[in-house]
């Protein structure tokens, strides 16, 4: 896997799974699992013991990773499949529903 369809900053929308249809920023991309962390997306509640980061402890609702698999691209406010094509030496991200390139 060489380059992955989705990149950090990207605006994606949720096709599967219970957040389905929620769209939001990637945070952060694990390449090597093939999951994304979108920001509002998939939270759960993390039992947290008191440390000096936070002293008090408590319940901490944070993002967890989603699938690649189960996002999309939005661009232009519609969601699209990516492809990748040869733009002269440089090899960029294009929707596949317009045609445009995205990056």
């Amino acid at each position: 896997m060489s380059s992955l369809k989705i990149k950090k900053g990207d605006t994606v929308k949720v096709i599967a799974g219970k957040d389905r249809d929620a769209e939001g920023k990637v945070i952060a991309v694990d390449m090597k699992k093939g999951k994304v962390l979108v920001e509002g997306i998939n939270m759960i509640t993390k039992h947290a013991k008191p440390s000096q980061a936070n002293p008090n402890g408590g319940i901490v609702h944070k993002e967890a990773p989603i699938d690649i698999s189960n996002v999309m691209l939005v661009f232009k406010g519609k969601a699209t499949r990516v492809g990748f094509k040869m733009d002269g030496e440089k090899k960029v991200r294009y929707a596949k529903s317009t045609g445009e390139v995205i990056d």
